[in-house]
């Protein structure tokens, strides 16, 4: 059992100590990988690569209700999801870590609720725990690294990239970054009552942002690679920054409401 899990890819799988890996099946068949359950600072925490451990699913493939449902059924009641992104502010430059406090999906085909029968209708105004992100924040000072505390990120279906068009639309729009796997990630999350927080590395600049620039995989990796440890560093120390006791409005999301499902 664990009552906090990383959702991560490349770079994170030693993030654990004394760890097992534990296969969970779900009414929603199997998540990406087995789980891995080990101990950060005393503290016992599952690793999910939501990817699968080889990066076997693009984004629109992974079966996110899996995912979070194999969390839950742990123990699990705090997420940190760490993604990469790219950035749609020219300040937001390559490494640059963000804590992203608004979402916007742009997503098309997705399944992104576990409520298909009955009237469940979750808030979503604030997609992500304030508690968690204040704890990222805070975990990110104390590692010495810089977080921008706030900003929109648009989830689009992927997996390729934007045109220049679509990227500067989102910017003219205000949003900050873009990515591919936070929705419905973060919505699923806050249907099961869990607290949600997403670190982003920015690995690029949109491809509206520059005339002369696009994005490329090659340039993508080779930026995640070169800031992956700074990124495990603050996730590590966000772990023993999240509160043992949830206070915040995550866990009561679904008081009064009548959930057509055995939530485990």
């Amino acid at each position: 059992m664990a009552d906090i899990a990383v959702i991560g890819g490349s770079g994170f799988y030693e993030l654990l100590e004394d760890a097992e890996r534990i296969e969970v099946d779900t009414p929603f068949g199997l998540p990406s990988e087995k789980i891995t359950v080990g101990t950060v600072g005393g503290r016992d925490v599952a690793f999910l690569p939501r990817h699968g451990k080889d990066h076997q699913f693009p984004a629109h493939r992974i079966n996110y209700r899996a995912n979070l449902w194999a969390l839950r059924s742990l123990g699990v009641r705090q997420i940190l999801a760490p993604c990469a992104v790219g950035s749609l502010r020219r300040e937001l430059g390559p490494g640059s870590i963000v804590v992203p406090d608004q979402i916007v999906d742009r997503t098309t085909g997705r399944t992104q609720t576990f409520y298909d029968r009955g009237a469940v209708h979750v808030s979503f105004a604030d997609p992500y725990c304030a508690h968690g992100r204040t704890a990222a924040l805070k975990a990110a000072a104390a590692t010495g690294t810089h977080a921008t505390d706030g900003g929109a990120m648009v989830v689009i279906d992927g997996p390729r990239f934007s045109t220049r068009a679509e990227s500067q639309w989102y910017a003219s729009a205000g949003w900050s970054l873009v990515n591919m796997t936070g929705h419905p990630e973060a919505v699923l999350a806050r249907e099961l009552a869990l607290c949600y927080t997403s670190v982003a590395l920015v690995t690029d600049l949109d491809a509206g942002i520059s005339a002369e620039e696009s994005v490329s995989q090659e340039e993508v990796f080779k930026v995640f690679a070169q800031n992956v440890q700074r990124l495990r560093e603050i996730i590590l120390e966000t772990v023993e920054e999240l509160p043992a006791a949830r206070t915040c409005g995550c866990s009561e999301v679904l008081d009064g409401m009548t959930v057509p499902l055995d939530l485990p």
